[in-house]
């Protein structure tokens, strides 16, 4: 399966919507990992980030960058 490289921006001001644009698919992700560390250091707009996804096609990467994720209950002893 490969690694794909999304640059995620939030289409409106509350982050419900999320603008996936793929920037390259790896074999290894290593070297998907290189790219991306590389792309985050010259990023000088917030408004966006990189992800790694790996999946078996681009659609099943893109549907799970897009899911809802529901946050963590925090422990008391973990605040």
């Amino acid at each position: 399966m490969p690694y794909y490289l999304f640059k995620v921006s939030a289409s409106d001001k509350l982050n419900l919507v999320k603008d996936l644009e793929l920037v390259d698919s790896f074999a290894s992700f290593r070297d998907a990992k290189t790219l991306t560390k590389k792309l985050r250091t010259e990023q000088s707009d917030a408004d966006f980030s990189y992800r790694i996804m790996f999946a078996d096609n681009q659609l099943s990467a893109e549907e799970r960058l897009l899911e809802k994720r529901e946050q963590p209950v925090l422990m008391e002893h973990e605040r």
